[in-house]
Order: structure tokens, then sequence, then C-alpha cells
């Protein structure tokens, strides 16, 4: 018998279960998130000094830890998406037959996948817009578009992550 230390429960497990493989490495996402972790981190680490020694701050920080932080977002959704650790109603999906928890986990990677895709869609025309009208940003003056190709372009990593999810549960029956 393994000793549980004393402050976790017996239920709980002490080790996850392994993760599943798929064709696209999922280090791609676990760089990315401490790659910009770690430029928001610089940054607001610059700012910090910056301010403490001479009283004003980089006026430049703020929108692109914003920024930065919705690219980590999205990032990290993807993960969570392929790694099938996205939030759920565990009492409808892990409630019921077998087969029942199947198709629901299949509709929910679906489903997911499809609400990305329209995001990705719809984001690209905002994109498009920003690009014609040549809109600045309002911190320091760059093109807007320069933040906003991200969203479609993550929001469709999203829905490829949910697509193999869906392909993956599939191949499971």
């Amino acid at each position: 018998m393994t000793q549980v230390p004393h402050n976790v429960p017996e239920e709980l497990p002490l080790e996850e279960a392994p993760e599943e493989p798929t064709r696209v490495p999922l280090a791609i996402e676990d760089w990315l998130t401490v790659i910009v972790m770690g430029l928001l981190a610089l940054i607001t680490f610059a700012n910090v000094v910056v301010r403490y020694f001479t009283n004003q701050s980089f006026a430049w920080t703020e929108e692109i830890s914003v920024h930065l932080m919705i690219v980590l977002v999205l990032v990290a959704g993807s993960a969570s998406v392929a790694r099938n650790r996205q939030i759920r109603i565990e009492f409808f999906a892990d409630a019921g037959p077998e087969e029942r928890q199947r198709k629901l986990a299949r509709f929910g990677a679906l489903m997911v996948c499809v609400l990305f895709v329209l995001l990705a869609a719809l984001s690209t025309r905002l994109v498009y817009d920003h690009w014609k009208y040549e809109e600045t940003s309002p911190g320091i003056g760059v093109p807007q578009w320069w933040y906003s190709i991200w969203l479609p372009l993550l929001s469709l990593a999203i829905a490829g992550r949910a697509f193999g999810l869906f392909l993956r549960r599939r191949r499971a029956r």
C-alpha cells in the first residue's frame, strides 16, 4: 500500500493520466505559452523599474501586455482543447452509458471546432477592416492589424485542435 500525504484526500489521483498522442506536437502551445509569459514578465518588470526610478511609465507596455494576454488565452485554449481539459458540465458529460459519453464528447469537440471556425471567419473581416482603413493603435500608433491578425490565426489553431480531438474520439469507439 502506498502512503498518501496527509493533506491530499485519498480519492484524488496523485499522478495524471498520460497525454493522448497527437499529430501536431503539444509542445508548440507549451513553448508559445512560456515565451508569451516571459515577454509579459519582462515588459511588466521593465515598466515597474522605469516607473520606480522616473515616476513615469512606458506608454507602450500596457498596450502590448493587453494584446499578449489575448494571445496567451488563445494559445492556452488551444492546449486545453488538444488535451481535452476544457470546461464541461460533468453531470452530463460523465453520466449515463459509455456510448452516450463518447457521443457527447464527439459532439462537444465538433461544436468547439464550429465555434472557432466562425470566430476565425468573422475576425478575418475585422483584420481586413483594420488593414483597409489603416487604423492605428491608440498607445503607440502601430497598425492595428498587427494585433488583430492573431485572433483568426489562433482561432483556426483551436478549431484544428478541436477537430483533431473529434477524430481521436471517433476512432476510440
